[in-house]
């Protein structure tokens, strides 16, 4: 039998629901500790640039008062002909960003960082994928804002909610998406053997 080890105390430096549900869902055991950083405080450079600064200094934030645990900081942006869209603060607002998304191709960056004080470690990357929408209707786009899901998401959107019927296909990590990047996040945790899969009778 193939068993999965998690040996260090893993927190999760965002209250996002979307991010809790994905590190749930891939079996980890972690702890909720959100940061305090004030993202407005972080100058816009390109979206790599800023979603990995922004996760660094989330993590890190964390990490700071938790040295001995493995902090996960992370930052999602969604990004149309270069320019950024952040979550929309009304109705007219995520109307707008349906309208920019419809029928047209944008782009999800998630930077992610991994650290432990304790261990000197600390790794921080990017990842980004490829969301074709459909062109949408106005009786689609009308429907959409009233079930009022797109006022805390980038983009006015959520791939994983009712937001599904807008994306035609994607290009690239589906988590990613919906927040964090697990088959990277993952594969990193097990590089620094904080999770560790063996046999029985493996040491």
């Amino acid at each position: 039998m193939v068993h999965k080890f998690q040996q260090g105390r893993l927190i999760l430096a965002s209250n996002s629901p979307r991010r809790r549900y994905l590190l749930s869902r891939a079996g980890l055991s972690f702890e909720v500790l959100p940061s305090g950083v004030d993202e407005a405080q972080v100058p816009y450079d390109t979206p790599a640039a800023y979603t990995q600064t922004l996760a660094r200094a989330k993590a890190l934030d964390v990490a700071e008062r938790r040295p001995d645990a493995w902090v996960i900081g992370a930052d999602t942006i969604v990004v149309i002909d270069g320019q950024p869209l952040g979550k929309p603060r009304g109705r007219t607002a995520a109307r707008e960003m349906l309208h920019q998304l419809s029928g047209q191709t944008h782009q999800v960056f998630t930077g992610y960082t991994i650290c432990c004080i304790a261990h000197n470690h600390h790794v921080t990357d990017v990842v980004c994928t490829d969301v074709t929408f459909k062109s949408l209707s106005e009786p689609e786009i009308e429907w959409y804002i009233h079930t009022d899901e797109p006022f805390d998401k980038a983009g006015a959107y959520a791939i994983q909610g009712l937001g599904t019927f807008l994306v035609q296909r994607i290009n690239g990590s589906y988590t990613n998406v919906v927040g964090l990047p697990v088959c990277e996040v993952i594969a990193h945790l097990i590089e620094a053997k904080v999770i560790r899969i063996a046999a029985d009778g493996e040491p």
